[in-house]
């Protein structure tokens, strides 16, 4: 089996370290957060007190928030590829600009290193469950190296193209699952407006042609105003701001995005940022002045 680092072990990263650690892979992880540590320790990994440490590796993971983070983790004095030796395979799990995949991808080829930008889609549940959905961007030997790894943490897995691709799949499933959470929530604001009890009704959708994955899993904890953070409202806000730069490096126009993205900055304002982005539901009723 392989030994994997893996730095960032918050609610993505924790319980995908702990599928590779149960799958037979020996895991170097690192967090700066005392209790994310612990949980990797609980499920049979290793914790390391450094980003050199956790490069120790054939295969080296980072599931960050943003940008800043990737870039101060892996070209950074002292991070990743200060200490990685060549050969290496970069995974970057996070979700970030496609520009800063690419960069990285070039950063890691000049030192020896394959790397690939491989966000995910499915939310804590996926992770916990080993069921994502994981979008690689790179180049095809490394994403073949890399399947093994991707098999354990994923259920559909598919190279999208060349560094970055992954990313700008990303961003265009984030302005997707961010459109439909605004859609159910517009959706049961008007059901209960209307005097119409949203969990057969919600149903009743879920099986036709409005079915979706989001209706699937999370029309019941909407219903029930349930919004403990599965993805929370700032990344998702996050993600949108992706989005949206990458509309405008291409050139296209998306007003739905641009709507769907003031949402979820209202949700911020409003704040509601620390939790799920199923809160969209509480921005609406108070568009509406429908709050509980």
């Amino acid at each position: 089996m392989t030994t994997i680092g893996f730095i960032g072990l918050g609610i993505m990263g924790g319980p995908m370290a702990a599928n590779l650690i149960a799958a037979g892979h020996t895991v170097l992880g690192h967090d700066t957060q005392q209790a994310a540590a612990e949980r990797l320790v609980s499920a049979g990994g290793k914790y390391v007190d450094s980003v050199a440490a956790a490069t120790a590796a054939d295969v080296v993971i980072t599931m960050l928030p943003d940008s800043p983070q990737v870039e101060e983790v892996v070209l950074g004095p002292g991070g990743v590829l200060d200490h990685a030796e060549p050969g290496l395979l970069l995974i970057d799990m996070s979700t970030i600009r496609p520009d800063t995949s690419v960069a990285v991808a070039a950063a890691a080829a000049s030192r020896g290193v394959r790397a690939l930008d491989a966000p995910v889609s499915g939310g804590e549940k996926g992770a916990i469950d080993g069921v994502l959905s994981i979008m690689v961007g790179g180049d095809a030997e490394a994403f073949e190296a890399a399947r093994p790894v991707f098999e354990v943490l994923g259920k559909t897995v598919v190279h999208v193209g060349p560094s970055g691709a992954g990313q700008t799949v990303k961003a265009a499933n984030q302005l997707v699952v961010g459109g439909i959470y605004a859609l159910v929530a517009e959706a049961i604001v008007l059901l209960e407006a209307s005097g119409v009890d949203p969990g057969p009704a919600l149903d009743v959708l879920a099986g036709g042609l409005a079915g979706s994955r989001i209706l699937e899993l999370k029309r019941r904890s909407m219903a029930a105003r349930e919004f403990a953070p599965g993805f929370r409202i700032d990344l998702h806000h996050k993600d949108m701001g992706i989005a949206i730069a990458a509309a405008q490096e291409a050139g296209v126009a998306l007003p739905m995005t641009g709507l769907t993205a003031q949402l979820i900055a209202a949700a911020r304002a409003q704040g509601y940022g620390s939790l799920d982005h199923s809160v969209l539901l509480k921005v609406l009723e108070n568009f509406s002045g429908k709050a509980a």
